[in-house]
């Protein structure tokens, strides 16, 4: 009876306590965060590597063969249109130019001779014409013979030959001095050209040779380089897919309206600030490159403060503005199999939905299509979820999640 009894009673207590577990269930309710989808002015922005450039840049080159024999300027300097930056040895230039001046002087000598010898042969002439003009009414008059005028006829013709050819030397004597001058003047266009000055205003760049070195007009490396960076070019590439994306967005009948239609952009230089001058897309090379399958753009920048200089890099932001547009943070978003979804909460269940994402920005997706505006979804841990799961939520505000989101630098 005792061990019936016994049976009897842990049978009863496993009733009872299969009981209670049935009674507690585990509660499934998961704690989320919530945002609503809110509509907003969103300005985004399409970024592409750029590379930049003074808006002049001159390779300064020696116009004739030297020495240098001095530096005048260093590295980094401004200097103005016409400058001297470096002086050539000009030893055997001074001596060309001494004879050359001799040379004048020599031709100018015969110049005068020559000048001499045309008045002599003028005055023969004269001579010779008297004596003509005095014979002729004589002869017509037979008061004398017609030897006599033809022998001064005869005189007067040799006197005229002489002074043809004292003329003809007086100008090639002179020729000569125009040549003598010439080579004079070429000589000191060299000693001219032995001062290498700036063509034009701007920075000096790297010193590429200096005292001792010899340089002349064929040297494949220049001297120095002068960059006038009051201007700054930022060049930059679409590929042919962006380039017609470009065409298609933009307002304009033609590529260079479109581009005067182009907003201001930014750069954003190489340690990640956004330079305090926006720019202006002045320019695009009128074809793709065969050998990068892409086009080129120019975008003009101020440099008034002369922050940047040749051959800085840096990134073109173009912006985009969307007017209106429903945004959601994008923790709420996930994708799958190509598609983005989020989970909706409603009556405190998640449910997800496809959503269009227009563009993402500053931790924003900015969506076209799939929710509406004032909706309920879930902002975080959306990857640990399923649809129907039922949830507490935690509402917060966009801006609490986007700006909680902030980059990570390290030294």
């Amino acid at each position: 009876m005792k061990n019936q009894l016994l049976i009897v009673t842990m049978a009863a207590l496993s009733v009872i306590s299969c009981k209670k577990k049935e009674d507690k269930k585990p509660d499934s309710t998961k704690t989320v965060t919530t945002v609503k989808v809110e509509t907003r002015d969103v300005t985004g922005f399409t970024s592409f590597p750029a590379s930049i450039q003074g808006r002049v840049n001159n390779d300064v080159r020696a116009k004739i063969q030297g020495y240098i024999t001095q530096v005048l300027v260093d590295e980094g300097q401004y200097v103005s249109k016409g400058q001297p930056l470096f002086r050539l040895e000009t030893n055997t230039l001074n001596e060309s130019a001494s004879a050359a001046r001799a040379g004048i002087g020599a031709a100018q000598s015969s110049v005068s001779a020559a000048d001499a010898n045309v008045k002599a042969a003028q005055a023969a002439v004269n001579a010779a014409t008297v004596e003509v003009n005095k014979l002729r009414p004589l002869v017509e008059k037979n008061i004398i013979s017609n030897v006599q005028l033809q022998t001064a006829q005869a005189n007067l013709s040799r006197a005229n030959a002489q002074l043809s050819q004292a003329i003809a030397a007086k100008q090639q004597a002179s020729a000569g001095v125009a040549q003598a001058q010439a080579n004079y003047q070429g000589v000191q266009a060299n000693i001219d050209y032995s001062i290498i000055r700036a063509p034009v205003s701007g920075v000096v760049g790297k010193i590429n040779l200096r005292n001792g070195s010899l340089v002349g007009p064929g040297d494949p490396t220049p001297i120095t380089t002068v960059s006038d960076t009051s201007e700054l070019y930022a060049y930059f590439s679409m590929n042919e897919k962006e380039y017609l994306d470009f065409l298609k967005n933009s307002y304009g009948a033609t590529v260079p309206e479109k581009l005067r239609n182009m907003p201001m952009v930014e750069l954003l230089m190489a340690n990640g600030d956004v330079y305090p001058e926006k720019g202006k897309i002045q320019a695009v090379t009128g074809q793709i490159d065969a050998s990068t399958g892409t086009i080129q753009f120019r975008v003009s920048l101020p440099n008034p403060q002369k922050l940047l200089s040749n051959g800085n890099t840096g990134t073109i932001r173009i912006p985009k503005n969307y007017d209106k547009v429903m945004v959601l943070p994008e923790s709420a978003t996930y994708e799958q199999q190509g598609l983005v979804y989020v989970f909706k909460v409603d009556k405190d269940t998640a449910k997800n939905s496809t959503i269009k994402v227009i563009d993402r920005v500053n931790n924003l997706v900015l969506i076209g299509d799939g929710v509406k505006n004032g909706e309920t979804v879930v902002a975080q841990g959306v990857g640990t979820l399923k649809s129907g799961t039922a949830v507490k939520q935690e509402l917060k505000t966009i801006d609490e999640l986007t700006k909680a989101i902030q980059p990570i630098f390290e030294d």
